[in-house]
């Protein structure tokens, strides 16, 4: 992951404008969410199918908290979840990544 904000990513060399999931080993390019306010557990769903340690949501320019039922989604199997603007989740993203924790992150475009 190179950059990212709230209207676009650049992954490698690829430039995104839709929302996506991320692992340090996996890009999952058809994550149908475009609001951190429409979150709920079915929507967190493939994050959680990687088996992360940690989920990091990237909501776009602006740090917007989900509805409680998607953070609890994460909290009930002991998954951790952050929440911060899309640049702060690529930073944290590269430092999580490089201490091999098993991160999974999802970064809402729009």
């Amino acid at each position: 992951m190179r950059a990212a904000d709230g209207r676009s990513a650049k992954v490698n060399d690829q430039v995104l404008h839709q929302s996506f999931i991320l692992t340090p080993a996996t890009l999952q390019t058809d994550w149908p969410v475009t609001q951190a306010e429409t979150l709920d557990a079915a929507t967190l769903q493939p994050l959680l199918a990687l088996d992360p340690e940690i989920v990091l949501l990237g909501t776009g320019a602006r740090q917007v908290f989900p509805p409680a039922e998607a953070m609890a989604a994460c909290l009930t199997r002991g998954v951790g979840i952050e929440v911060m603007t899309n640049d702060a989740a690529a930073r944290t993203f590269h430092i999580l990544a490089g201490e091999g924790r098993r991160v999974v992150a999802g970064f809402i475009l729009g």
